[in-house]
């Protein structure tokens, strides 16, 4: 039923790729391999002074990078963002690349968010900015455009608690479009013949495409993956493990 549609965008997607990693290569050379060997930490991106305590933030302190480093202009802080959340001025923005089919990145976002947004969000401290990181299928892209159609309409946020309050199971037949659109539907998307017409509107096919070519420059392979003020994070790590990484950087900050 929606095989021309899809061939149509798939072909889009390709060219898009390949059109954004010949220019962007230039611009993120040297980020790849940023999330390599990470962890549950960042310390390969932190300079050796900062490591060590002497960059006048305190002993142990972690600084962030220089404002003029690359990994920097991938935060968006752009007010009208719907897929994000927080003070588009607060000192720490942490991009979030997940997968909706991603059970991992589901239990984090039950389990794990709330306390950053109560501790982080909540104090105007932290920003969350969520990028769509599609690499289990047709039903994660489908997904992923789905919620960024959803977001059109203000419903972002409602939509990814609601694919993520269960747990997600890979090829299940939730992302067909019918299981999209279920979806928008819980999430109180108001106009549901514009998001169906959304799902495969080039702005948005491209989006996606820009996130998944961003996160793969990256060296991102594992959802969910962060990075915090260029320090990165990988996989649905305790919250302690975002304490650690956030608190350095706003005692530096102040």
């Amino acid at each position: 039923m929606f095989t021309g549609r899809n061939s149509r965008r798939n072909q889009s997607l390709v060219v898009i790729v390949l059109a954004t990693l010949v220019v962007g290569a230039m611009v993120i050379s040297g980020m790849a391999g940023l999330f390599a060997g990470a962890g549950g930490s960042s310390e390969p991106t932190v300079p050796t002074d900062a490591a060590e305590g002497t960059n006048g933030a305190g002993e142990g302190a972690v600084a962030p990078l220089p404002e003029d480093h690359p990994v920097h202009t991938l935060a968006r802080r752009d007010a009208d963002d719907p897929m994000a959340i927080g003070d588009p001025d607060a000192p720490i923005v942490m991009l979030m690349y997940a997968d909706f089919q991603c059970a991992v990145c589901g239990r984090w976002t039950r389990e794990v968010e709330p306390t950053l947004i109560g501790e982080y969000v909540d104090a105007g401290d932290l920003r969350i900015e969520f990028r769509n990181f599609p690499i289990h299928g047709p039903e994660s892209d489908l997904a992923a455009r789905g919620a960024r159609a959803a977001g059109e309409q203000d419903r972002f946020r409602e939509f990814y608690e609601a694919v993520y309050a269960v747990d997600a199971h890979r090829d299940s037949g939730r992302f067909t479009e019918e299981g999209v659109v279920e979806l928008a539907r819980e999430a109180g998307v108001p106009d549901l013949d514009r998001f169906v017409a959304d799902l495969d509107r080039e702005e948005i096919v491209e989006a996606v495409a820009r996130d998944a070519d961003e996160a793969t420059m990256l060296g991102v392979t594992v959802p969910p993956s962060f990075l915090i003020n260029g320090h990165a994070v990988v996989g649905a790590q305790p919250v302690e493990t975002f304490r650690d990484t956030i608190d350095p950087l706003l005692a530096a900050a102040e």
